[in-house]
């Protein structure tokens, strides 16, 4: 027996770079934008989630600025001991009123958001369904909960009638979880079907908008508003770290919902709450999407030019600024990748085990110029 016990950690790492699976930090050195330097090289930027380009934009950047100098750098404590300010709950009820819920907790990521709802909400005499293609922390939450945890059919909801017609009798409570945009295909849960489904099985149901919040429906609030199911019974949870240009995540329900999870959701309570900066760009953002219509018209402009430049590639089904290049493998993609690269384009291989199948994948922005989809377009047909 080796008497090292961290020796197979060398093995795995090169089981890892066999399989072209190997992952490495890429160091951007200014502000986020559609054009970053990367690593010394001027790139236009098809890899960030920042959809509407509001990280950099100077409003939030003054909004942080300004909550610095009033309450310090960090919070301090959890949300009930010495770390609530009054601008945390205004940021929650600028949320609610964006996503026409009750009321909203914010958290100090979209991560911890889904852990600590998800077991808060279920347990061990429980049943979770989720769509096979969730994100790490709906699956990650189900987990830690302790409730039986059974995947569906990607977006299948012939196949999530027919899981909850087979065991939903035999748990005390369900809740059936999936992202709204999945954000390593860019396609759309099909979400009225899934919320007739759970009035009809007694289930609840938590949708993971992180891509969808400033991005979908008319005003931006989401794949609910973008379905007309507002006002739908439902749990909604997403990130203010994408459209938002922030950092945190939050969830928004019923009031009595969200009183329960002040008092539930292990990873809110004994957790330090989000820094003063972070709450001030958030509620920042969502005022600028709330006055600004023309930012998220611009962003559909560009993703509809982008289409057109991708037309005849493998292109994954899409109704989202996420559009995705399918690949055969991990080396293809790894390659493509860093020939894109070498031409000033900088967009992300993904692989597996992230996804089943290689793609690159090209999110993209309001302040995308159309150059930029030239460019890319350019280098692919070459």
């Amino acid at each position: 027996m080796n008497s090292n016990p961290y020796s197979w950690i060398e093995e795995s790492l090169e089981t890892i770079h066999k399989a072209h699976w190997y992952r490495s930090v890429k160091t951007i050195q200014n502000r986020a934008g559609a054009m970053v330097e990367l690593e010394g090289k001027s790139v236009i930027n098809f890899a960030s989630n920042d959809y509407l380009a509001l990280a950099a934009d100077e409003r939030l950047i003054n909004a942080a600025i300004e909550a610095l100098l009033t309450y310090g750098t960090g919070s301090t404590g959890s949300r009930l001991l010495s770390g609530h300010r009054e601008i945390h709950r205004e940021l929650e009820s600028k949320i609610a009123s964006l996503k026409q819920t009750e009321d909203a907790m914010v958290f100090s990521s979209g991560y911890l958001a889904n852990l600590g709802t998800m077991a808060a909400l279920v347990g061990k005499r429980d049943l979770i369904l989720g769509d096979q293609y969730n994100h790490s922390s709906l699956k990650n939450g189900a987990k830690l909960s302790g409730a039986t945890v059974i995947d569906y059919l990607h977006c299948n909801t012939e196949d999530l009638n027919k899981k909850l017609s087979q065991y939903r009798l035999s748990y005390r409570r369900c809740l059936i979880v999936t992202d709204s945009v999945f954000s390593m295909d860019g396609d759309l849960c099909p979400l009225p079907e899934i919320l007739d489904l759970a009035q009809e099985f007694n289930c609840m149901l938590l949708l993971d908008e992180a891509h969808a919040t400033g991005v979908m429906g008319k005003t931006g609030a989401g794949c609910v508003e973008y379905f007309n199911c507002t006002g739908r019974e439902l749990i909604q949870m997403g990130t203010l770290s994408k459209a938002l240009g922030s950092l945190g995540g939050y969830v928004a329900a019923s009031e009595k919902l969200i009183d329960f999870l002040r008092n539930r959701a292990s990873s809110w309570i004994y957790t330090t709450a989000l820094s003063p900066a972070d709450t001030a760009a958030a509620l920042a953002a969502i005022k600028i999407i709330e006055n600004e219509p023309q930012r998220r018209q611009q962003l559909w402009k560009n993703t509809a030019l982008l289409k057109k430049q991708l037309s005849g590639f493998n292109i994954l089904p899409s109704l989202t600024p996420i559009i995705c290049l399918g690949l055969d493998s991990p080396q293809q993609a790894l390659e493509l990748a860093k020939k894109l690269l070498e031409a000033g384009i900088f967009a992300p291989a993904i692989r597996p085990p992230t996804v089943p199948t290689s793609r690159l994948r090209f999110s993209v922005m309001a302040t995308h110029q159309a150059s930029h989809f030239q460019q890319l377009g350019d280098v692919l047909r070459g």
